[in-house]
């Protein structure tokens, strides 16, 4: 083995060294190339479960009752989607559908009745409780103090006064404007333009009606009587 290793590594500018950093190998054998046994299993065990392992895992008929359903399933799926395509039903629709559904499954489920249940049950604790019933009647109390106090009503009275004012001073306003409009309207200037746009209205009238007398009379010529050229 030396010598082999010697003889191919004659031109190797290390050439020596290759033999003496070399151990010996042994030669794997088929059996060693396959992995060990687990422990406590026989080798004819675990070639039987290799075996088993190699199986496919369903048989060629279940595979292909398998694949008919799953064809079966696609054309009902398929016809679904026909029915409600003719329908009108959009895909937005079902989906509504579907959540009203879950929804509805959701509200009759054990889990949401007993959960309402407990929340009733909670709720009633709650409000009949010493802790929320003195802290009602604190509320009430501060509620009649507050309504009952110089600074609350001084309040309300300073608002009042205010939206009294207001709405006075928005009817005085209107009155003001009112007034304003009719003094325009009774003035010198608005009567002259009033006067002016009368005239001119008139004037419009007048000469349509005048072109259409114009259309309807007979021609200057037609109204001339027919001499009587005849000779003496």
């Amino acid at each position: 083995m030396e010598s082999a290793s010697q003889d191919i590594n004659l031109n190797s500018p290390n050439k020596g060294l290759l033999s003496d950093t070399m151990t010996d190998v042994p030669v794997d054998s088929g059996a060693s190339a396959r992995a060990a046994a687990p422990e406590g299993l026989t080798l004819a065990e675990e070639e039987e479960l290799r075996s088993e392992l190699a199986k496919p895992l369903l048989l060629p008929e279940v595979e292909e009752e398998i694949g008919t359903l799953r064809q079966v399933l696609a054309a009902k799926e398929r016809h679904c989607g026909e029915l409600k395509r003719k329908l009108g039903l959009t895909p937005l629709d079902g989906l509504k559908q579907n959540l009203s559904k879950s929804w509805h499954d959701v509200q009759v489920s054990n889990a949401y009745v007993k959960t309402s249940e407990k929340l009733g049950e909670w709720n009633d604790k709650v409000t009949q409780s010493d802790l929320y019933l003195s802290a009602s009647s604190t509320l009430e109390d501060w509620n009649e103090k507050l309504t009952q106090s110089e600074a609350y009503k001084k309040t309300q009275e300073t608002l009042s006064q205010a939206g009294q004012k207001t709405s006075a001073a928005l009817s005085n306003v209107s009155s003001v404007i009112s007034r304003k409009l009719g003094d325009m309207r009774n003035s010198a200037t608005f009567k002259s333009f009033e006067d002016r746009v009368g005239t001119i209205k008139s004037r419009m009238v007048g000469s349509r009606e005048n072109s259409t007398d114009g259309l309807h009379s007979p021609s200057g010529a037609g109204d001339k009587p027919p001499q009587d050229n005849a000779p003496f």
